[in-house]
């Protein structure tokens, strides 16, 4: 069946963080006579968002009007500090978690689960310079900077920036199987990474 794949970008968000996992679920479903995935970004309005160094994105739906996400993707960045001071957001995003299949946050997107309490006494990534932040706000949380990425339950971190594509792939390879992944990492011309 045909998975919503739903990515949460905002003002500063890191663009490979969106833009990475974007290619790799849309490039899958391509590859696969466009079957296997609807990938579409959502943002709290349908006003473009400008990105970390001024790309200008417009968002494909909003709070109010979005499909049902079966495989949320939030976006990190230095917005992300705003984020998680902002109630309208965590309050949309608590619930969609809650009812995804899967959640992956990228870089420092993991801000925003460890402000939800989701990664209270539990393993997580991010990116290098966000560790310090996320003691303050997931004192509980355990971190693990030496890690690419790392599955707890249904939630899914991963550490900085390019990080978010070596997840995209796990998670498809978690899906679909070696073959479908390797398939899209040829196409892209990409070399995935191994996790030991």
């Amino acid at each position: 069946m045909k998975k919503n794949v739903g990515i949460f970008i905002f003002d500063d968000a890191e663009v490979l963080d969106f833009a990475g996992p974007f290619e790799v679920f849309s490039v899958t479903s391509e590859l696969n006579s466009y079957e296997l995935f609807n990938v579409f970004t959502i943002s709290s309005s349908k006003e473009p968002v400008k990105a970390v160094n001024g790309l200008s994105v417009n968002p494909d739906y909003d709070f109010t009007h979005h499909p049902q996400i079966d495989i949320l993707i939030i976006s990190g960045g230095g917005g992300t500090r705003r984020l998680i001071k902002n109630r309208e957001i965590l309050n949309w995003i608590f619930p969609i978690i809650e009812n995804a299949e899967y959640t992956l946050s990228i870089c420092s997107g993991a801000r925003i689960l460890g402000e939800l309490g989701l990664l209270d006494n539990k393993p997580y990534c991010t990116h290098h310079e966000v560790y310090d932040h996320m003691k303050e706000i997931a004192p509980t949380g355990i971190p693990h900077p030496e890690l690419r990425y790392i599955q707890t339950e249904r939630i899914f971190t991963s550490g900085g920036i390019s990080a978010g594509i070596d997840l995209s792939f796990h998670v498809i390879e978690q899906l679909l199987g070696d073959d479908v992944a390797n398939k899209t990492a040829a196409y892209m011309e990409y070399r995935r990474y191994e996790l030991n």
